[in-house]
């Protein structure tokens, strides 16, 4: 029960093999499925009604809304209009996700490297493929920096290649890596109070504090994620 990784374990509430293949409905799959229900309980609840006085979920919307729209705005400009909906959809359910981890008794799937890995993977085929589609070929250009001496094309060109390809491994490494550690932080000192007992008002206080830093991580991790998926679109879109 004390031991920090124990929460990150994935285990089965459903077993389902199909062929010998393992289609469980794991604790993860269930904190995914919650994500989504909360998600459209939040716009039906939200957006069911045309309120002039906007009621709390409508107001968090409208909040999430123009702040995504303003990251939309400065980072990839008019053009990124049409951009907006996946960007938004990508920072809700990682918001989502990372604050439904810090209810207790539920799984944190951002936790997980294959959870976050298909997240980062999904932006980068939709950002390739969208630079294929509105540049042809020439958006291979974007691995060839303008005024480049010829002579150091066969040296960049494969380091910007690795570089472009190393995109979805660091968008989804950061975002493990920070929900992993904050959680496995808090598990910790919860232990040292759970076997301190009387004495355990510090490890408690410091838990505390620890809860709301990791709050405020789970927030700030899926706005960062936000950015650099708008920033890459913007790179798609411009060839920058």
């Amino acid at each position: 029960m004390l031991d920090p990784l124990h929460q990150f374990v994935i285990s089965p509430i459903f077993k389902i093999n199909v062929g010998g293949v393992d289609l469980s409905f794991t604790n993860s799959s269930f904190s995914v499925f919650c994500v989504v229900v909360l998600m459209i309980a939040l716009f039906l609840v939200g957006l069911g009604r045309k309120r002039l006085i906007p009621n709390r979920a409508q107001a968090f919307i409208e909040i999430m809304y123009t702040i995504i729209s303003d990251l939309v705005d400065n980072n990839i400009g008019n053009k990124g209009r049409h951009y907006f909906p996946f960007v938004f959809s990508v920072f809700l359910f990682i918001l989502f996700g990372n604050l439904l981890g810090m209810v207790p008794h539920m799984f944190t799937f951002t936790s997980h490297i294959i959870a976050t890995f298909t997240l980062a993977a999904i932006v980068f085929l939709f950002v390739t493929i969208l630079g294929i589609i509105l540049h042809g070929t020439h958006f291979f250009s974007l691995f060839v920096p303008k005024g480049l001496p010829k002579f150091l094309v066969p040296l960049l060109i494969p380091i910007e290649l690795i570089s472009y390809l190393s995109r979805p491994v660091s968008l989804s490494v950061r975002l493990f890596a920070n929900m992993m550690a904050g959680h496995t932080m808090i598990k910790v000192f919860a232990g040292f109070a759970a076997m301190l007992g009387l004495w355990s008002i510090l490890p408690i206080a410091v838990n505390v504090i620890l809860t709301a830093f990791e709050i405020v991580i789970a927030i700030l991790q899926a706005y960062v994620f936000a950015i650099l998926t708008c920033v890459y679109i913007n790179d798609a879109v411009h060839l920058h």
